[in-house]
């Protein structure tokens, strides 16, 4: 099956939206600075955008990858799925409930949570919170979407459904908005997210929607935000560091440790994919 001339000159349309970004990250600052709310960090915000800055760069192979994987799956497809208005309404739904649990295992499995924390790794949350993102788990997490091009949804329209929900996911990472009234029952808003972001206890793994708040409300995971228990950004023991390859890898370095030192292999392959919060139970002699 050959590619279509769009699936040749497949647009990035997040490489598209960067100066866009840049635009609204200086736009919010600049309210921030009248407002006075210390909403911004001149290092932290620095460590946020060469953190985005360098996914960008490292997505320039990741997405050729994922891109060539799904073109080999595609030829396998059950059904051949067009680019009718139809199958865009259907693969919206189809991606937004791949990314609830793809986000979710991302926080429940150490393995995915290494390149999730980098984007929880702030505790600032503003927009460019959101553009500080991962330099390894474009290479990791598109295994979720995997089923997509064997079911027959074309390749190119996977990756673009996926780029305009990160699109979507960029405007909610601001304080400024504190509530969307009735669209907060189906949207994932600023609100919402915020929750994603905090590191009270029981904001914690709550909140993992992609555009719609509607899987968390259907799978347990969604907690609304409390004006009386405002949500404390970062993680619940800080990095503490501005530097980006620390940002980028401490959390593998962490685990690879712990993996090496584990007694047993069950206890080895339960801090590489077991939760993020599991610690194995030493005896007392040795702790």
């Amino acid at each position: 099956m050959g590619l279509t001339g769009w699936e040749r000159e497949l647009p990035d349309l997040i490489q598209y939206a960067v100066p866009g970004f840049v635009l609204l990250v200086a736009l919010e600052a600049a309210a921030d600075a009248v407002m006075r709310r210390d909403l911004y960090e001149i290092k932290d915000t620095a460590a946020s955008l060469t953190m985005g800055v360098g996914n960008l760069l490292v997505n320039l192979l990741a997405k050729f990858l994922q891109f060539s994987i799904f073109s080999a799956l595609h030829r396998f497809a059950i059904f051949h799925i067009g680019y009718q208005w139809w199958a865009w309404g259907l693969i919206f739904f189809a991606d937004d409930f791949t990314y609830y649990w793809f986000h979710r295992v991302s926080h429940e499995s150490r393995l995915f949570w290494a390149s999730h924390v980098v984007h929880h790794s702030s505790q600032h949350y503003n927009l460019s919170t959101a553009l500080r993102q991962t330099w390894t788990g474009s290479f990791m997490g598109f295994v979720f979407w995997l089923w997509m091009p064997v079911v027959g949804f074309p390749p190119a329209m996977i990756m673009t459904i996926g780029a305009l929900s990160l699109l979507y996911q960029f405007w909610i990472h601001t304080e400024l908005i504190r509530t969307l009234g009735p669209f907060e029952r189906i949207l994932n808003t600023p609100s919402h997210h915020r929750v994603h972001h905090g590191s009270n206890p029981k904001y914690i793994d709550r909140n993992h929607a992609g555009t719609l708040i509607i899987w968390d409300k259907l799978f347990g995971t969604f907690e609304p935000e409390d004006p009386g228990d405002a949500p404390r950004f970062g993680l619940t023991t800080n990095i503490n560091t501005y530097n980006p390859v620390r940002i980028a890898f401490h959390e593998w370095i962490d685990m690879s440790r712990d993996v090496w030192h584990a007694q047993g292999w069950r206890n080895k392959l339960r801090y590489a994919f077991g939760n993020p919060a599991w610690r194995q139970e030493l005896p007392v002699a040795m702790r």
